[in-house]
Protein backbone atom coordinates (compact mmCIF):
# COMPACT_ATOMS: atom_id res chain seq x y z
CA UNK A 1 0.00 0.00 0.00
CA UNK A 2 2.71 2.43 0.74
CA UNK A 3 4.01 1.79 -3.35
CA UNK A 4 0.41 2.83 -4.21
CA UNK A 5 0.49 6.04 -2.10
CA UNK A 6 3.64 6.96 -3.00
CA UNK A 7 2.48 6.58 -6.97
CA UNK A 8 -0.48 8.81 -6.11
CA UNK A 9 1.60 11.26 -4.29
CA UNK A 10 3.88 11.60 -7.29
CA UNK A 11 1.15 12.35 -9.80
CA UNK A 12 0.35 15.18 -7.84
CA UNK A 13 4.26 16.66 -6.46
CA UNK A 14 5.71 16.48 -9.88
CA UNK A 15 6.73 18.99 -12.02
CA UNK A 16 4.39 17.78 -14.73
CA UNK A 17 1.46 17.04 -12.59
CA UNK A 18 -0.17 19.67 -15.09
CA UNK A 19 0.03 17.06 -18.08
CA UNK A 20 -1.07 14.17 -15.86
CA UNK A 21 -4.12 15.85 -15.44
CA UNK A 22 -4.80 16.67 -19.21
CA UNK A 23 -4.34 13.04 -19.80
CA UNK A 24 -6.89 12.38 -17.09
CA UNK A 25 -9.25 14.77 -18.92
CA UNK A 26 -9.01 13.33 -22.40
CA UNK A 27 -8.61 9.79 -21.15
CA UNK A 28 -12.05 10.53 -19.18
CA UNK A 29 -13.99 11.84 -22.37
CA UNK A 30 -12.51 9.09 -24.62
CA UNK A 31 -13.80 6.59 -21.97
CA UNK A 32 -16.97 8.26 -21.87
CA UNK A 33 -17.45 8.39 -26.25
CA UNK A 34 -17.10 4.73 -25.96
CA UNK A 35 -19.24 3.82 -23.24
CA UNK A 36 -21.80 5.70 -25.40
CA UNK A 37 -21.64 4.42 -28.86
CA UNK A 38 -21.45 0.61 -26.77
CA UNK A 39 -24.94 1.56 -25.23
CA UNK A 40 -26.36 3.29 -28.92
CA UNK A 41 -25.50 0.44 -30.51
CA UNK A 42 -27.15 -2.15 -27.67
CA UNK A 43 -24.14 -4.05 -27.12
CA UNK A 44 -24.25 -4.41 -23.46
CA UNK A 45 -21.80 -7.49 -23.56
CA UNK A 46 -18.89 -4.99 -24.73
CA UNK A 47 -19.81 -2.75 -22.18
CA UNK A 48 -18.87 -5.55 -19.56
CA UNK A 49 -16.27 -6.76 -21.54
CA UNK A 50 -14.55 -3.06 -21.77
CA UNK A 51 -15.27 -1.96 -18.05
CA UNK A 52 -13.80 -4.90 -16.70
CA UNK A 53 -10.62 -4.69 -18.93
CA UNK A 54 -10.25 -1.22 -17.81
CA UNK A 55 -10.35 -1.69 -13.84
CA UNK A 56 -8.37 -4.70 -14.01
CA UNK A 57 -5.59 -3.55 -15.79
CA UNK A 58 -5.99 -0.41 -13.89
CA UNK A 59 -5.78 -2.67 -10.74
CA UNK A 60 -2.66 -4.34 -11.88
CA UNK A 61 -0.70 -1.65 -12.60
CA UNK A 62 -1.62 0.39 -9.62
CA UNK A 63 0.17 -2.45 -7.39
CA UNK A 64 2.91 -2.70 -9.98
CA UNK A 65 6.44 -1.57 -9.89
CA UNK A 66 7.49 -1.74 -13.39
CA UNK A 67 4.55 0.33 -14.72
CA UNK A 68 3.43 3.63 -13.52
CA UNK A 69 0.24 5.82 -14.48
CA UNK A 70 1.77 6.80 -18.16
CA UNK A 71 1.47 3.37 -18.95
CA UNK A 72 -1.91 2.52 -17.84
CA UNK A 73 -2.94 6.05 -20.05
CA UNK A 74 -0.84 4.19 -23.19
CA UNK A 75 -3.26 1.14 -22.33
CA UNK A 76 -6.63 2.90 -22.03
CA UNK A 77 -6.28 4.96 -25.18
CA UNK A 78 -4.67 2.05 -26.68
CA UNK A 79 -7.75 -0.66 -25.98
CA UNK A 80 -9.96 2.80 -26.48
CA UNK A 81 -9.26 3.24 -29.66
CA UNK A 82 -9.61 -0.39 -30.63
CA UNK A 83 -13.34 -0.40 -29.23
CA UNK A 84 -14.15 2.45 -31.33
CA UNK A 85 -12.88 0.67 -34.57
CA UNK A 86 -14.91 -1.75 -33.70
CA UNK A 87 -18.26 0.77 -34.41
CA UNK A 88 -16.14 2.61 -37.09
CA UNK A 89 -19.40 3.00 -39.43
CA UNK A 90 -21.65 4.12 -36.72
CA UNK A 91 -19.44 6.93 -35.43
CA UNK A 92 -18.72 8.13 -39.21
CA UNK A 93 -22.89 8.32 -39.73
CA UNK A 94 -23.08 10.25 -35.50
CA UNK A 95 -20.90 12.76 -37.31
CA UNK A 96 -22.60 13.15 -40.72
CA UNK A 97 -25.44 13.28 -38.83
CA UNK A 98 -24.15 16.36 -36.47
CA UNK A 99 -23.06 18.51 -39.56
CA UNK A 100 -26.56 18.00 -41.70
CA UNK A 101 -27.91 21.04 -40.71
CA UNK A 102 -24.76 23.37 -41.60
CA UNK A 103 -24.85 21.20 -45.28
CA UNK A 104 -25.65 24.10 -47.83
CA UNK A 105 -28.91 24.59 -49.68
CA UNK A 106 -28.13 23.37 -53.08
CA UNK A 107 -28.19 19.88 -51.70
CA UNK A 108 -31.86 20.08 -50.68
CA UNK A 109 -32.39 18.61 -53.92
CA UNK A 110 -30.05 15.69 -53.64
CA UNK A 111 -31.76 14.29 -50.72
CA UNK A 112 -34.90 14.63 -52.21
CA UNK A 113 -34.12 12.27 -54.42
CA UNK A 114 -32.72 10.10 -51.72
CA UNK A 115 -35.86 10.45 -49.78
CA UNK A 116 -37.54 9.19 -52.73
CA UNK A 117 -36.05 6.47 -53.42
CA UNK A 118 -36.30 5.29 -49.74
CA UNK A 119 -40.42 6.11 -50.20
CA UNK A 120 -39.63 3.47 -52.90
CA UNK A 121 -38.36 0.89 -50.76
CA UNK A 122 -40.85 1.16 -48.11
CA UNK A 123 -43.90 1.19 -50.61
CA UNK A 124 -42.10 -1.88 -52.21
CA UNK A 125 -41.56 -3.96 -49.09
CA UNK A 126 -45.09 -3.02 -47.59
CA UNK A 127 -46.29 -4.35 -50.48
CA UNK A 128 -44.53 -7.64 -50.61
CA UNK A 129 -45.49 -8.29 -46.74
CA UNK A 130 -49.70 -7.36 -47.35
CA UNK A 131 -49.27 -10.01 -50.13
CA UNK A 132 -47.48 -12.88 -48.04
CA UNK A 133 -50.03 -11.92 -45.52
CA UNK A 134 -52.90 -12.43 -47.71
CA UNK A 135 -51.85 -15.79 -48.93
CA UNK A 136 -50.62 -17.17 -45.36
CA UNK A 137 -46.91 -17.09 -46.87
CA UNK A 138 -44.06 -17.19 -44.48
CA UNK A 139 -41.64 -14.89 -44.71
CA UNK A 140 -38.81 -13.40 -42.26
CA UNK A 141 -36.77 -10.36 -43.58
CA UNK A 142 -34.13 -8.64 -41.79
CA UNK A 143 -33.47 -4.79 -41.76
CA UNK A 144 -29.77 -4.89 -41.26
CA UNK A 145 -26.99 -2.03 -40.95
CA UNK A 146 -24.05 -3.55 -41.90
CA UNK A 147 -23.19 -4.73 -38.52
CA UNK A 148 -24.31 -8.79 -38.83
CA UNK A 149 -21.75 -11.47 -38.28
CA UNK A 150 -20.54 -12.65 -41.31
CA UNK A 151 -21.13 -16.25 -41.23
CA UNK A 152 -25.19 -15.20 -41.00
CA UNK A 153 -24.67 -13.62 -44.57
CA UNK A 154 -22.07 -16.37 -45.31
CA UNK A 155 -25.14 -18.88 -44.49
CA UNK A 156 -27.38 -17.98 -47.64
CA UNK A 157 -26.83 -17.03 -51.06
CA UNK A 158 -25.66 -13.51 -52.03
CA UNK A 159 -28.23 -11.37 -54.27
CA UNK A 160 -27.20 -7.87 -54.19
CA UNK A 161 -30.71 -7.43 -55.99
CA UNK A 162 -32.80 -3.98 -56.34
CA UNK A 163 -35.45 -4.34 -53.54
CA UNK A 164 -38.73 -4.81 -55.47
CA UNK A 165 -41.76 -6.61 -54.32
CA UNK A 166 -42.43 -9.13 -56.72
CA UNK A 167 -38.82 -9.88 -55.74
CA UNK A 168 -39.57 -10.64 -52.23
CA UNK A 169 -42.51 -12.48 -52.85
CA UNK A 170 -41.18 -14.47 -55.35
CA UNK A 171 -38.02 -15.73 -52.99
CA UNK A 172 -40.73 -16.50 -50.01
CA UNK A 173 -43.62 -18.87 -52.50
CA UNK A 174 -43.61 -22.02 -50.62
CA UNK A 175 -41.31 -24.98 -51.80
CA UNK A 176 -39.18 -21.85 -53.45
CA UNK A 177 -35.31 -23.16 -52.77
CA UNK A 178 -34.66 -20.39 -50.38
CA UNK A 179 -38.13 -19.47 -48.30
CA UNK A 180 -37.04 -20.88 -45.22
CA UNK A 181 -34.73 -18.77 -44.07
CA UNK A 182 -34.28 -15.20 -43.98
CA UNK A 183 -33.47 -12.46 -46.43
CA UNK A 184 -31.49 -9.88 -45.40
CA UNK A 185 -32.15 -6.29 -46.85
CA UNK A 186 -29.34 -3.88 -46.91
CA UNK A 187 -30.16 0.23 -47.37
CA UNK A 188 -31.31 -0.18 -51.41
CA UNK A 189 -30.05 -4.09 -51.97
CA UNK A 190 -31.74 -7.44 -50.75
CA UNK A 191 -28.31 -8.54 -49.72
CA UNK A 192 -28.91 -12.68 -49.14
CA UNK A 193 -31.43 -14.85 -48.99
CA UNK A 194 -32.23 -17.62 -47.18
CA UNK A 195 -29.71 -16.59 -44.28
CA UNK A 196 -30.00 -18.99 -40.89
CA UNK A 197 -30.10 -16.78 -38.23
CA UNK A 198 -29.62 -17.59 -33.93
CA UNK A 199 -32.87 -18.57 -32.28
CA UNK A 200 -34.21 -16.58 -28.70
CA UNK A 201 -33.30 -18.42 -25.86
CA UNK A 202 -35.99 -16.73 -24.01
CA UNK A 203 -39.33 -18.41 -23.51
CA UNK A 204 -42.39 -17.34 -25.43
CA UNK A 205 -45.86 -18.43 -26.40
CA UNK A 206 -46.09 -22.13 -27.82
CA UNK A 207 -47.41 -20.36 -31.11
CA UNK A 208 -43.96 -19.09 -32.18
CA UNK A 209 -42.49 -21.47 -33.62
CA UNK A 210 -38.65 -21.46 -35.46
CA UNK A 211 -39.20 -17.95 -37.73
CA UNK A 212 -40.40 -15.87 -34.87
CA UNK A 213 -37.19 -17.19 -32.78
CA UNK A 214 -34.97 -16.34 -35.52
CA UNK A 215 -36.61 -13.20 -36.16
CA UNK A 216 -36.53 -12.03 -32.27
CA UNK A 217 -32.89 -14.32 -31.75
CA UNK A 218 -31.13 -12.00 -34.51
CA UNK A 219 -32.06 -8.88 -32.82
CA UNK A 220 -30.51 -10.05 -29.43
CA UNK A 221 -27.05 -10.81 -31.08
CA UNK A 222 -26.55 -7.85 -33.52
CA UNK A 223 -28.52 -4.32 -34.06
CA UNK A 224 -30.92 -5.19 -36.59
CA UNK A 225 -34.95 -5.31 -37.15
CA UNK A 226 -36.90 -8.16 -38.27
CA UNK A 227 -40.19 -8.19 -39.99
CA UNK A 228 -42.17 -11.46 -39.87
CA UNK A 229 -45.08 -13.23 -41.62
CA UNK A 230 -46.46 -16.12 -40.05
CA UNK A 231 -46.79 -19.34 -42.26
CA UNK A 232 -50.00 -20.14 -39.93
CA UNK A 233 -52.33 -17.48 -39.31
CA UNK A 234 -50.71 -14.80 -41.98
CA UNK A 235 -50.32 -12.35 -38.54
CA UNK A 236 -47.47 -9.75 -39.42
CA UNK A 237 -44.84 -8.91 -36.85
CA UNK A 238 -41.90 -6.31 -36.19
CA UNK A 239 -38.86 -6.91 -33.63
CA UNK A 240 -36.58 -4.68 -32.19
CA UNK A 241 -33.80 -5.40 -29.68
CA UNK A 242 -35.73 -8.64 -28.64
CA UNK A 243 -39.11 -6.58 -28.57
CA UNK A 244 -41.41 -8.26 -30.48
CA UNK A 245 -45.14 -6.11 -31.83
CA UNK A 246 -47.58 -8.17 -33.47
CA UNK A 247 -50.72 -7.41 -35.78
CA UNK A 248 -48.40 -5.06 -37.44
CA UNK A 249 -50.35 -2.84 -40.01
CA UNK A 250 -49.16 -1.03 -43.20
CA UNK A 251 -49.44 2.31 -40.88
CA UNK A 252 -46.96 0.46 -38.16
CA UNK A 253 -44.70 -1.08 -41.34
CA UNK A 254 -44.40 2.36 -42.91
CA UNK A 255 -43.56 3.72 -39.62
CA UNK A 256 -41.12 0.73 -38.65
CA UNK A 257 -39.16 0.82 -42.50
CA UNK A 258 -39.12 5.28 -42.19
CA UNK A 259 -37.25 4.64 -38.90
CA UNK A 260 -34.65 2.22 -40.59
CA UNK A 261 -34.10 4.71 -43.66
CA UNK A 262 -33.82 7.58 -41.39
CA UNK A 263 -30.88 6.14 -39.52
CA UNK A 264 -29.52 4.77 -42.31
CA UNK A 265 -29.20 7.29 -44.79
CA UNK A 266 -31.16 10.34 -42.68
CA UNK A 267 -33.04 11.12 -45.79
CA UNK A 268 -35.33 13.17 -43.51
CA UNK A 269 -34.60 16.19 -41.96
CA UNK A 270 -36.31 14.89 -38.73
CA UNK A 271 -36.91 11.49 -37.26
CA UNK A 272 -40.23 9.95 -38.30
Amino acid sequence: MSNVWESIKRVFTEPNWGAYFAEWVFLSLLVYLVFRILKENNAQRLIIVYAAITFCVGVVFLFSDNFGVTEYFLFLLLISLFFLLLFSQEIKRAIWTGKRNSEPKSEATAKSAVAAKAEEYIASVVRAVQNLSKNNTGALIVLSNGNLPKEIVDSGVKLNAAISNQLIEGIFINKAPLHDGAMIIYGDKIQAAGCFLPLTQKDFPKDYGTRHRAGIGVTEVADVSTIIVSEETGIVSVVKRGEITRYADSELLKKFLHEYYWKEFNTEGKKA
